[in-house]
């Protein structure tokens, strides 16, 4: 699936996997988040934090409308408030894409699939 950009110019398709790896990326950037962790993929019932390679699997996008759903699945630090990260990611994801591909996103859903201690050393 890929989504669609017209101008003068032509037609440009962006495919749906470049979306989620620059939402993937804004995501881990931001404080409090450990990683990226796939949506059905748990190994003893833990979350796996996935590559930099593999942020995608991450990340769910849908298109409707010429708007820009995104869902995240995330691992975040222990000991950080849950709901003010989510808001930073959603917020950070946001802009992110719409700067880089001129869609509107409509939503950006955060779900947290794990909670890891992050080593101090």
């Amino acid at each position: 699936m890929s989504i669609h950009i017209e101008s003068d110019y032509g037609r440009i398709d962006i495919s749906t996997d470049a979306i989620a790896q620059i939402a993937g990326t804004a995501a881990t950037q931001c404080y409090g988040v450990v990683g990226m962790a796939s949506n059905n993929q748990l190994k003893d019932g833990l979350a796996v934090i996935l590559r930099r390679e593999n942020y995608a699997k991450g990340v769910q996008i849908r298109s409707e409308n010429d708007m820009i759903d995104i869902d995240l699945f995330v691992v975040l630090g222990y000991g950080v408030k849950i709901s003010e990260v989510s808001l930073e990611i959603q917020k950070k994801v946001r802009y992110d894409v719409e700067q880089h591909f001129g869609k509107k996103v409509r939503s950006v859903n955060v779900y947290v699939q794990g909670v890891r201690v992050i080593d101090e050393n």
